[in-house]
């Protein structure tokens, strides 16, 4: 029995669009909640939420056998990390602050086994082989995990080229918040000279045949940027939503 299907990466390969959410709640019960909107992906995240592995587990949990695929960020892209996330189950990692073709290649690197990678073949005692259920699961993993580097800085974008050249990388994601703040415009990613470095990084990776990703949590942005043809949009933090929904009942009833 070969390694599951990462449903994500196929229709990303096959050109689909991918609506996704971000799920910063940190918890089982809400990243559930969320999932039963059916975005074809979520990102569980580890950089700005306060999730440790065993809450990373336990959302990956949750989100078995559903429509929404998860997708896990990491805080960092550390060798031990990206094993560590992968052995718990997750298929596709999004690391933060990506720079330079070296970083991406390490992310590769640490994301496979050998002799590809350096990925650590422990995976008996593993959730991502089912716990020994999948016995073929070291050999067929490699096809199905999906690392996407995160370009957010200026510096990114200068060597977004060659990141887009490093063997395994098939997707990238701009980050437009730390871009915008790199450029010398915190807090507003609507400054003309970050809309234009995102529109020609969405260009650019696309131009590579390569999956461009992004946040908006504006629908017009998020419709600007399918329109200059980011293939999978995060549209929506579900920490936000439930901010402003309460707000908004709160000052109806004022």
């Amino acid at each position: 029995m070969p390694a599951p299907i990462n449903p994500f990466k196929k229709a990303l390969r096959e050109g689909k669009r991918q609506i996704g959410c971000w799920a910063g709640f940190a918890d089982p019960y809400a990243t559930e909640i969320v999932g039963t909107a059916e975005f074809d992906w979520l990102v569980i995240d580890g950089e700005h939420a306060p999730n440790d592995i065993r809450s990373l587990m336990a959302q990956l949990a949750v989100l078995d056998g559903k429509h929404s695929h998860p997708v896990v960020r990491l805080p960092v892209g550390n060798d031990w990390l990206i094993k560590q996330a992968l052995d718990i189950g997750a298929q596709t990692l999004l690391i933060p602050m990506v720079e330079t073709a070296d970083q991406a290649r390490g992310l590769v690197r640490a994301s496979l086994y050998p002799p590809h990678g350096i990925r650590g073949s422990g995976a008996a005692l593993a959730r991502a082989s089912r716990f020994s259920d999948i016995p073929d699961y070291v050999k067929t993993a490699n096809e199905q995990i999906l690392v996407i580097p995160q370009v957010e800085t200026a510096k990114g974008i200068q060597n977004l080229d060659e990141i887009l050249k490093v063997d395994g990388i098939e997707a990238v994601f701009i980050g437009p918040s730390d871009l915008a703040a790199d450029m010398g415009f915190l807090g507003d990613t609507s400054q003309q000279p970050v809309q234009d470095a995102i529109q020609s990084a969405i260009k650019t990776i696309a131009a590579a045949g390569k999956a461009p990703g992004i946040l908006a949590v504006e629908d017009a942005a998020a419709r600007r940027y399918a329109d200059w043809g980011a293939q999978f949009v995060a549209v929506g933090i579900d920490v936000v939503m439930l901010a402003k929904a309460a707000r908004t009942a709160m000052a109806n009833w004022r």
